[in-house]
């Protein structure tokens, strides 16, 4: 399997839409438009994942920088999603410093 990441889609890009575009290149095992989880608009962006590596990295030597819908995007190859840190917002007040005598 190899799988890419595609950005710039236009923001009315269908799943059949993105698998139809990259289908001529190979064997297609699936295609994943990312939706905003509150409003399921489209982020822009989406993944298409390859039967073979072959197939997935000649998609991605032919369709970089390629137009669809007006618009110029994006192909590499996925990486994997990096592990986030929490984000602690917590901690202590602090003293607001200076040389109050009250």
């Amino acid at each position: 399997m190899y799988k890419l990441f595609v950005g710039g889609l236009p923001f009315s890009t269908t799943e059949d839409e993105l698998r139809d575009m990259f289908a001529a290149h190979g064997t297609v095992a699936s295609a994943i438009v990312v939706k905003d989880r509150d409003t399921g608009r489209s982020k822009g962006f989406g993944f298409v994942e390859f039967e073979s590596d072959d197939e997935g990295k000649a998609a991605e030597k032919a369709l970089n920088g390629s137009d669809m819908g007006g618009r110029s995007i994006t192909v590499n190859e996925a990486r994997p999603r990096e592990e986030r840190p929490r984000r602690d917002f917590g901690g202590g007040g602090g003293d607001r410093g200076g040389n109050r005598s009250w």
